[in-house]
């Protein structure tokens, strides 16, 4: 038999495919993609996983950095090693995430970025801020603040070079709701967040083409019973994804099982809205223009003490939800592989274990730790198993 070269069989683990677990799965990699495993013979060498999970890489719509570097600001050798962090943490695609900046600054950070993204490095650019509510600004300078002009919304999509995938919009401010057609257009996500939309205003929204929630329940308006506000109209709506910080911070459980159970597992993606510390550790850093002390892992900004973004890394986001009672380990796929995949245009490409997509892949123990990371084929780390 010939021995390829740039071939890897992994055999034994529970593989999650589109259409359920196949226990003790074969998955073949032929150079940068799944080959189709049925074609080799029997007795092909392979790498024995048994006792493990085999998922799709993790792909992250909403990031801001991690491993000591920040997306909005840092150059290019700090947001490559950002990006590394969260490679070795699975997550083989993600988006790179601005905070509220200048006009003139975002637009020429959107130009550093799309280099990234026409180099296969990020999968594109989400500008969060400077569009939102200073009622809801979080951790966003108020002063830097300004209302979704379209004119404006449309010179960060043209300084991106055709590399925006989304922008987060308090869309009931003057301007918002055009602005979400202008997005539509463009082909570029708008995501409703940090946001004091009413219900009315938020299903108006959607209805302009908005079709994400900027981290539901966090920057918004709580749910009420008679004045619902935005929640209610994103979980409803089933044009709608709501992305969810699983870090035990952001979300009590039973806001994250409401959000399955409503939602349904086809419109939940996990991200981590990670700032510069995800993967570094606690210490004294900068969002944008704000200062940021994290301690204990949760990031707060120094002056007034909101949660400024996360340190969270999506296999820790996996393992928190694969405690959640009555949660399949297939939905908590979904959220975070197929459902973003989809969202950004890509299932074509990654989000599943099939033939012909990116050998992107995760490799797990029993209890959902990570072990091993592989992105096109290359391990980024190599499990040790056996």
């Amino acid at each position: 038999m010939a021995v390829h070269a740039d071939r890897k069989v992994l055999a034994g683990a529970r593989v999650v495919l589109p259409t359920g677990v196949a226990e003790g799965g074969r998955v073949a990699v032929e150079g940068a993609r799944i080959a189709d495993a049925a074609a080799l013979p029997a007795d092909a060498p392979a790498l024995d996983l048994t006792g493990h999970w085999l998922v799709p890489g993790f792909v992250d719509l909403h990031n801001h950095g991690g491993g000591g570097a920040s997306f909005t600001s840092g150059t290019v050798e700090e947001v490559l090693r950002g990006i590394r962090t969260h490679r070795e943490h699975g997550t083989t695609t993600l988006v790179a995430s601005t905070v509220t900046g200048d006009m003139d600054f975002l637009a020429h950070r959107a130009g550093e970025l799309s280099e990234l993204a026409e180099q296969g490095d990020i999968a594109g650019i989400h500008f969060e801020g400077p569009f939102i509510s200073p009622c809801r600004k979080g951790a966003h300078s108020e002063a830097l603040l300004r209302d979704p002009d379209p004119a404006e919304v449309r010179k960060l999509i043209d300084a991106a070079r055709g590399q925006a995938r989304m922008v987060t919009l308090a869309t009931e401010l003057p301007g918002g709701v055009d602005s979400v057609h202008l997005l539509a257009e463009h082909g570029v996500i708008a995501a409703i967040g940090h946001t004091d939309a009413t219900y009315e205003q938020t299903v108006e929204a959607i209805e302009a083409g908005a079709t994400v929630a900027t981290h539901l329940f966090n920057a918004m308006p709580a749910l009420g019973h008679r004045a619902p506000g935005p929640i209610a109209a994103l979980l409803e709506d089933e044009r709608v994804t709501v992305e969810l910080i699983n870090d035990g911070t952001h979300l009590h459980p039973a806001a994250l099982e409401l959000a399955f159970r409503h939602a349904g597992a086809g419109r939940v993606a996990f991200i981590t809205d990670a700032m510069d510390a995800a993967g570094f550790g606690d210490g004294v850093y900068h969002l944008g223009p704000l200062e940021v002390e994290v301690r204990e892992g949760v990031a707060r900004l120094v002056e007034g003490g909101s949660i400024a973004g996360s340190t969270l890394t999506l296999d820790t986001a996996f393992r928190r939800a694969a405690t959640v009672d009555g949660l399949p380990v297939e939905s908590i796929v979904q959220a975070v592989s197929a459902n973003p995949a989809k969202l950004l245009g890509l299932y074509d490409r990654i989000g599943s274990i099939e033939p012909g997509k990116d050998a992107d892949l995760v490799v797990l123990d029993e209890e959902f730790t990570l072990k091993g990371v592989m992105r096109r084929g290359e391990w980024v780390i190599e499990p040790q198993v056996g």
